[in-house]
C-alpha cells in the first residue's frame, strides 16, 4: 500500500457538527475504498493566503492514509463535487511524520521576557 497525506479546506462558516459529517464522510469513503486511516488531524479554522469563493478563513482537515489509486481518485472525486470544501490535495509520501503537531501549542516559540 502507497502512504498519502490528503488535505481539505472546509468553508469557514462551516459549524463543528458539520466538520464532524465531513470528516466521518471521508473517513468511511477511505476505509470503503479499502485504505487504512493512520492518523486525522483538525487543525482548524485558519487564514488562507487569498479570499476563496468569498471565504478569508478556512477550516482544515487532514488525514495520513494508506491506500491505492483507486482509493485517492474516489477521495478527490467526492471533494470535488462536495459544495462545503473549498480546496482539497493529495500528496504521495515516502514516511509518515507522526510526531510532529504542526499547529498544536509550541513550547519551542515562548521565550522569557
Amino acid at each position: 500500500m502507497r502512504m498519502y497525506e490528503h488535505t481539505i479546506v472546509a468553508r469557514q462558516d462551516t459549524s463543528e457538527s458539520q466538520l464532524i459529517q465531513i470528516k466521518d464522510k471521508y473517513l468511511n469513503l477511505i476505509e470503503k475504498n479499502n485504505g487504512k486511516v493512520v492518523k486525522s488531524e483538525n487543525w482548524g479554522l485558519i487564514n488562507l493566503s487569498y479570499i476563496i469563493k468569498k471565504n478569508k478563513k478556512g477550516n482544515y482537515l487532514h488525514f495520513k492514509i494508506e491506500g491505492n489509486e483507486k482509493m485517492v481518485f474516489e477521495l478527490e472525486k467526492s471533494a470535488k463535487l462536495d459544495k462545503n470544501l473549498l480546496r482539497y490535495l493529495t500528496v504521495k509520501v515516502k514516511k509518515f511524520d507522526l510526531d510532529t503537531n504542526y499547529f498544536g501549542p509550541s513550547n519551542d516559540n515562548k521565550k522569557e521576557l
